[in-house]
């Protein structure tokens, strides 16, 4: 999709990450609708960013996890899509998750629960290892050339 010729274009790299950080936050979103709506009142941003609402003792927290885990493996496939190159994988899975990170931290302060860091470390390690292992298939298909051979 945004893979071209320009080996460093800022501006690219740019427009990669702010295009996979709004589809996983969308994900997220979408995710959490069907999960975490069902089961409370009304949603809000607490659900994305603090780190309190990711907890295994209830069965929203259980449904929070489930949102991210599964927000995570949407994420590799937009890494297929979007950034389209196995060694880049890495960089942009922990790119977002960084932001996360920081837009958490001004959200809700400091995730001090281990539950928060399992679930994103994991949901990383999900995105970064998936995303890269789905680029290398990609990149390693056969290129059809039948169609260009002349028939003799």
């Amino acid at each position: 999709m945004f893979y071209g010729a320009v080996v460093w274009d800022p501006w690219l790299i740019v427009a990669q990450i702010v295009c996979l950080q709004c589809l996983y936050y969308l994900t997220l979103g979408i995710f959490m609708a069907g999960l975490v709506g069902t089961r409370v009142s009304r949603i809000s941003l607490v659900y994305f960013f603090d780190y309190a609402s990711v907890t295994v003792s209830t069965n929203t927290g259980w449904c929070v996890i489930t949102s991210f885990i599964l927000s995570s493996i949407a994420g590799a496939g937009y890494l297929v899509y979007v950034i389209e190159r196995a060694k880049k994988c890495l960089d942009f899975a922990s790119t977002l998750y960084v932001i996360h990170l920081f837009t958490s931290l001004v959200y809700g302060g400091w995730p001090s629960s281990l539950t928060w860091w399992v679930v994103n470390v994991t949901g990383f390690a999900v995105m970064a290892l998936l995303g890269e292992y789905l680029c290398i298939k990609r990149e390693l298909r056969e290129i059809p050339i039948s169609r260009y051979r002349s028939s003799v």
